[in-house]
């Protein structure tokens, strides 16, 4: 596990479009998860102990920022041949125990990962309403640590303040993670 911190947001740049096959059998595009007031594109996956760490938070700060009609998306991009665990299955049942309410994503050319530059998981892109990036950083300040109390909920703050001015904030602290387990190339 190469623990890895997300380089600084570079505001304004598009969301990339994909189409990727979700847990829920469906075939999903950016536009189909892109709410009134914005878009967060997350880069998580099953295995890494950082994702695993703030699931549950995760889900609950989710569901706020649906409330307030922005969109959530999760893409997992690993290789599931060297991690089983982040197999498709796998995916379908973490996203049912776990409750997501979002589409949870399988990205296997890992094309999608490498359009948005996404390197660790968990990767927060969070999107204004015209899909300009304004927001790349961590979740909360707990970091790797599970059963936190009250904590600074710094990606909820962020999406809140683009769904209400279009803007990111000017300070942002990266989010850290494993790296994104890639191919080996042939």
């Amino acid at each position: 596990m190469a623990l890895m911190h997300t380089p600084v947001c570079d505001v304004g740049l598009a969301a990339p479009d994909f189409q990727l096959l979700g847990v829920d059998g469906k075939q999903w595009t950016r536009d189909e998860c892109t709410g009134e007031n914005g878009l967060l594109v997350m880069f998580i996956c099953n295995h890494c102990p950082y994702v695993k760490a703030i699931q549950q938070r995760l889900v609950a700060d989710v569901k706020d920022l649906q409330d307030n009609a922005i969109g959530v998306v999760a893409i997992m991009s690993n290789d599931p041949n060297d991690y089983p665990e982040d197999a498709f299955e796998n995916m379908q049942q973490v996203a049912k125990d776990k409750g997501y309410h979002f589409p949870y994503l399988i990205d296997p050319t890992q094309q999608v990962a490498k359009a948005y530059g996404a390197i660790c998981t968990p990767d927060f892109f969070g999107y204004n309403a015209k899909l300009e990036l304004q927001y790349r950083g961590r979740l909360d300040e707990s970091g790797k640590q599970q059963n936190v109390g009250d904590v600074k909920r710094d990606l909820l703050d962020a999406m809140l303040l683009i769904a209400k001015t279009g803007t990111g904030p000017s300070e942002q602290i990266p989010s850290m993670g494993c790296s994104i387990k890639w191919r080996s190339p042939n």
